[in-house]
């Protein structure tokens, strides 16, 4: 880190964030269940020597239950964008954080910064989407907190949501956990999220209509659990996209990843308005979207399950996870070529959510 202040790219989820990450907050506040740099932290209660009063139904299933926590905050720039609003997007980042670590979500908190001047109706109306999505995710918001700053002080609204949820006791999901021969699978088509934002952002039109795929996918996860045991990495590629996420699993399992561009499902509105603005989709931000890391045995049975569901429905198997240039990510071209895929760098697309 050359610059002594803080630069939008530091909040894109590419190089810079993850230097500002490592550089200084590791730095000082260096555990190790913080530096595994999951989307969730996984705790036992029991080292928190934690009992809760008429729990019985609970230490009956799980003596010393595993505990997924996380936090996240939306400063999405508009608040109100095709496919969601910045409610929407807050209740459904953080259930897939929890989601990404295997857990089952269960309960959240979200706490409102809103601008003076902004209309109630507005706000109830991104409550209500909350609400929404909170049902369909099958989670309650049970604590929360309100301030107000001054007019011009936040866009109209920012929102902070913790969420925590609890992790089979046979599972063990980690970005550290990618093995050679691993297969690669993504949820669907990329970039939707992030370029439905721009085109609102900067009132931009394109022939075909570009929509937020901004979801929660717990039930997802679920269901992919079912089917196998052998998920070994779970993620959602949201700022920095599908490159970044892929660079983080190199990193954190010390191994090689290679992709097939032929295969990485891109719908055409994406790619037409990717090729206009000069943006590469595969650094573009998604929000209903998961990468897996699975054995090789089971992706296939994985790759069908997630068929299955609606949120999983244009799955594709892309890639697979090699001993050779470990911490690269590489992709084959439609040429034939081999392409180094680096993670983000700059502030692409900068308050995308």
């Amino acid at each position: 880190m050359t610059q002594d202040r803080i630069l939008l790219a530091h909040g894109s989820g590419g190089q810079l964030s993850h230097e500002l990450v490592e550089r200084l907050f590791l730095k000082y506040f260096d555990n190790p269940i913080l530096a595994r740099l999951d989307d969730a932290a996984v705790v036992r209660v029991s080292s928190f020597r934690f009992q809760v009063p008429g729990s019985s139904n609970l230490k009956a299933e799980a003596p010393n239950p595993k505990l997924a926590f996380t936090t996240d905050s939306y400063v999405v720039n508009p608040i109100f964008f095709p496919g969601g609003d910045i409610g929407k997007l807050a209740i459904c980042g953080t259930v897939n954080d929890l989601a990404m670590s295997g857990a089952r979500p269960l309960y959240l908190s979200a706490s409102f910064i809103i601008e003076e001047g902004l209309s109630l109706d507005d706000l109830e109306r991104i409550v209500v989407s909350m609400r929404q999505a909170a049902d369909e995710a099958g989670v309650e918001v049970i604590a929360g907190d309100t301030k107000v700053v001054n007019r011009g002080s936040a866009d109209g609204l920012f929102i902070n949501t913790t969420g925590v949820g609890i992790v089979p006791e046979q599972i063990g999901i980690s970005g550290s956990n990618a093995r050679p021969g691993d297969k690669v699978i993504v949820s669907g088509a990329i970039g939707d999220h992030g370029m439905a934002i721009m085109s609102q952002r900067e009132g931009l039109e394109f022939s075909a209509p570009l929509r937020s795929d901004c979801a929660p996918l717990n039930k997802l996860v679920a269901a992919m659990l079912e089917a196998s045991r052998e998920i070994h990495c779970l993620r959602d590629p949201t700022r920095g996209g599908l490159a970044t996420t892929l660079n983080e699993f190199a990193a954190q399992s010390n191994v090689g990843i290679l992709i097939h561009e032929g295969r990485i499902p891109i719908h055409d509105a994406v790619r037409g308005a990717c090729e206009m603005l000069g943006l590469d989709p595969l650094h573009v931000a998604n929000e209903g979207k998961l990468v897996a890391v699975v054995g090789e045995a089971d992706a296939e049975k994985v790759l069908v399950c997630m068929k299955g569901h609606p949120y999983g429905a244009e799955a594709a198997i892309i890639g697979e996870v090699r001993a050779e240039h470990p911490g690269r990510v590489v992709m084959r071209t439609l040429l034939g070529t081999l392409r180094l895929v680096d993670m983000l760098v700059g502030d692409l697309l900068p308050r995308i959510c």
